[in-house]
């Protein structure tokens, strides 16, 4: 088990990491998710020795390991920026590690050539990194972390640099090499789609603080808090200010949004609601829907859906429709809203007002 107990990073008296503890059991596979810069590779690095903290200790398996260097720690870590040894072909790149280790030759062969297979690296097993394209470079970086068998991997944002197609392959195959091992997985991603595909546990981070930590579902369906929200939320989270009277969602006083049966504790006066862009529709979905009248921005086609954006009351949403919608600019629609699905959150503090219904 690893555990950080009110570690922080400043670095010329500016936090890197807020104060933060975070407890990780063995078997576990932990997304660390949030934008660029919010945190999560000063996290890791605390987490693995590399760095050590301003403040707290880090402990794993009930020992202080805080000042241990990374050297005598059993960690394997894989960057976006794979890194190699370019003198050595792939298979000594990913045997590496268990040679270290003083494994023999038949157990170094044999999980060499299984996590090979896994990582669609058998063809190129001869070849050296330079003559291997950047994702066969990653992947081979991957590959060595695996047969590592390490206590604790880290991984940061391992797939960015792969193609779409063996990024999904990996997507469902990492989580059972990583409920196989036993180890303490951390796996770093800007994407809300890849920590819902990977599954496990989740922390949500903000400007070097932790918002959240949960299962992941938990954490995707209930946010603590808007920003919680705001981070688990691809597109953008749709977001407006409005004010709780009697049965309605009030703007400038008018009736808006019937007040849904999930919000009904809500006590009167001003919220900020939110709702994914799924959870708007071009038309009635069902009988949970309220329309609403908006005006288009633009359309942006991505294949089979599209990304269509809209103004509404001074706020501008994002409305993922599927199928092809080339919808006219500056042109006044009816959109549709499943109120089932919204999240209501204090204006001042941001704070979850209620636990947030089960969204899809």
């Amino acid at each position: 088990m690893l555990e950080l107990r009110n570690v922080s990073k400043t670095v010329a008296g500016d936090y890197h990491i807020r104060p933060t503890d975070l407890t990780l059991k063995r078997g576990t596979l932990n997304v660390l998710l949030g934008p660029t810069l919010a945190g999560k590779t000063s996290l890791m690095r605390l987490m693995a020795g590399l760095d050590k903290p301003t403040e707290g200790s880090i402990h794993f398996d009930g020992a202080d390991v805080t000042g241990m260097p990374v050297q005598k720690r059993n960690v394997a870590m894989v960057y976006q920026q794979f890194i190699n040894y370019p003198a050595l072909s792939v298979y000594e790149n990913i045997a590496s590690p268990m040679r270290i280790a003083g494994k023999d030759q038949a157990t170094i062969d044999r999980e060499v050539k299984k996590t090979a297979e896994l990582l669609k690296l058998t063809p190129y097993l001869d070849r050296t990194p330079l003559n291997l394209s950047g994702g066969q470079q990653q992947r081979t970086a991957l590959a060595r972390a695996i047969v590592k068998n390490a206590n604790l991997v880290l991984l940061d944002e391992p797939l960015a640099n792969l193609d779409y197609k063996l990024r999904e392959e990996l997507r469902e195959e990492l989580p059972k090499i990583f409920a196989a091992s036993g180890a303490i997985f951390v796996y770093a991603t800007t994407e809300p789609s890849e920590a819902l595909l990977l599954g496990g546990n989740t922390a949500t981070l903000h400007e070097g603080a932790v918002t959240q930590f949960g299962r992941t579902v938990d954490v995707y369906r209930r946010p603590a808090d808007l920003v919680t929200a705001e981070i688990f939320a691809d597109p953008p989270l749709n977001t407006i200010a409005l004010t709780r009277s009697g049965n309605a969602f009030l703007i400038e006083g008018e009736p808006v949004i019937p007040v849904p049966a999930h919000l009904a504790s809500i006590p009167d006066g001003p919220v900020t609601l939110a709702f994914q862009p799924h959870h708007l529709f071009l038309h009635a979905a069902n009988g949970h829907t309220t329309p609403l009248k908006a005006r288009t921005l633009v359309s942006e086609i991505a294949g089979s859906e599209s990304f269509i954006h809209l103004g509404f009351a001074g706020r501008r949403w994002v409305m993922l429709a599927h199928g092809i919608h080339d919808i006219e600019q500056d042109r006044q629609i009816e959109v549709h809203l499943d109120s089932r699905h919204l999240m209501a959150f204090d204006q001042t503090t941001g704070k979850a007002l209620v636990a947030a219904p089960l969204a899809a």
